[in-house]
């Protein structure tokens, strides 16, 4: 398969977080192992406009990177012990994430996080060559379901509601693709 391209990353973040759903999340270990994850969930944030999203309070040395190209990882902590692995999507002073919510049957962006042994040094990896992680192209997937993103309540009515978070149906998670090589 082949890594996805700065036009895919270009999209807005709600475009981006949909055609996600069943690409391959690829993380190379300090060993030279491989492993492969599908995306199973997303959630985007569009912008400065988005009152759920980090660049509403405009740019600052955490959201700095939102605001290049897409095709960056955005990264940061929570609770002390949790990093969130977003994509930056959209184009230049545009700031744009979508935040991976699931991978294979790995639920919760905080687990996510875990398992693919995020830390700060992640905090603008560049996804066109990195040789850590990168998201492999796969068939778009036709069948997802939307729900209102989590943890946002502070955004206020209109923009927690958004359906924004989208979910890879069941049915076509047979079995995980995850695997070391």
């Amino acid at each position: 398969m082949s890594r996805l391209t700065i036009d895919f990353y270009k999209q807005d973040a709600v475009t981006v977080a949909q055609k996600l759903l069943g690409k391959i999340l690829v993380r190379t270990w300090d060993d030279g192992t491989l492993s492969q994850y599908r995306i199973t969930e997303t959630e985007a944030y569009l912008g400065e406009e988005d009152l759920a999203c980090h660049a509403s309070k405009g740019r600052t040395k955490r959201t700095d990177i939102m605001y290049s190209d897409g095709g960056y990882v955005y990264v940061y902590l929570i609770y002390g012990m949790y990093w969130m692995l977003n994509v930056v999507t959209g184009t230049e002073n545009h700031p744009q994430a979508v935040l991976i919510r699931g991978i294979d049957r790995i639920v919760g962006s905080g687990k996510v996080g875990r398992e693919l042994k995020m830390d700060k040094s992640f905090y603008s990896e560049n996804l066109l060559d990195s040789n850590r992680i990168w998201i492999e192209d796969a068939p778009d997937a036709y069948s997802f379901k939307t729900a209102p993103r989590v943890g946002i309540d502070y955004a206020g009515e209109e923009w927690k509601n958004k359906p924004w978070r989208f979910i890879l149906d069941n049915f076509q998670l047979k079995e995980s693709i995850h695997k070391k090589e």
